[in-house]
């Protein structure tokens, strides 16, 4: 479906919609508007380390198990999602967390390394045409210490999704003012 930008821009700010119109006309197909506030893009189920769900080689427990009730003392209830991840593969978008809802600094959940640092932004799934609210989950790589993703993988913590496997696709719906999406640079690389 064709993606009509300037109908769309003239019910927001040119300068706050730009940026999705330039990725719409350059990846027909991936990324397309779905409103004037949410974006819509396709991905992939792929396998991940399994350190959220855990326990895993690194972790004798769950990631997600330790930090869920330090993120809920400083304001984010993850308790009404399921606790692991869904690992979705946007190839060959990237993206970046610029305002994300929540950034929590110095999260000591681990004995095994140094504190992290974590960001969250409200996204939604489409799986088999069912709609699920999630949060992408983005440890900073500068504080990590192991199991790095690419920028092309999104982390995300979700409700249950029945009979999801690896390799469905997926509707990733996100807000473009917290998390920006970009196509591939033109020399084919990923990131723009």
């Amino acid at each position: 479906a064709a993606i009509r930008c300037a109908s769309i821009q003239g019910m927001i700010r040119k300068s706050n919609f730009a940026p999705i119109c330039r990725i719409a006309r350059r990846i027909h197909g991936r990324i397309s508007v779905m409103s004037a506030k949410w974006i819509s893009m396709h991905g992939v189920l792929v396998q991940g380390y399994g350190v959220a769900s855990g326990p895993s080689k690194d972790y004798p427990y769950g990631a997600l198990e330790k930090q869920e009730p330090i993120f809920k003392r400083r304001g984010l209830d993850l308790g009404q999602y399921f606790n692991g991840t869904l690992n979705i593969d946007i190839r060959p978008m990237t993206f970046e967390l610029r305002h994300p809802e929540f950034t929590f600094r110095d999260v000591r959940w681990t004995d095994l390394h140094p504190p992290e640092d974590f960001s969250f932004s409200r996204c939604s799934l489409i799986h088999r045409h069912v709609k699920y609210d999630g949060w992408i989950y983005f440890p900073h790589p500068d504080t990590k210490l192991r199991n790095f993703q690419n920028p092309s993988l999104l982390e995300v913590i979700a409700q249950r999704i029945p009979d999801i496997r690896h390799g469905d696709e997926i509707e990733v719906r996100l807000n473009p003012r917290r998390v920006e999406v970009r196509p591939p640079a033109p020399d084919g690389r990923s990131g723009g």
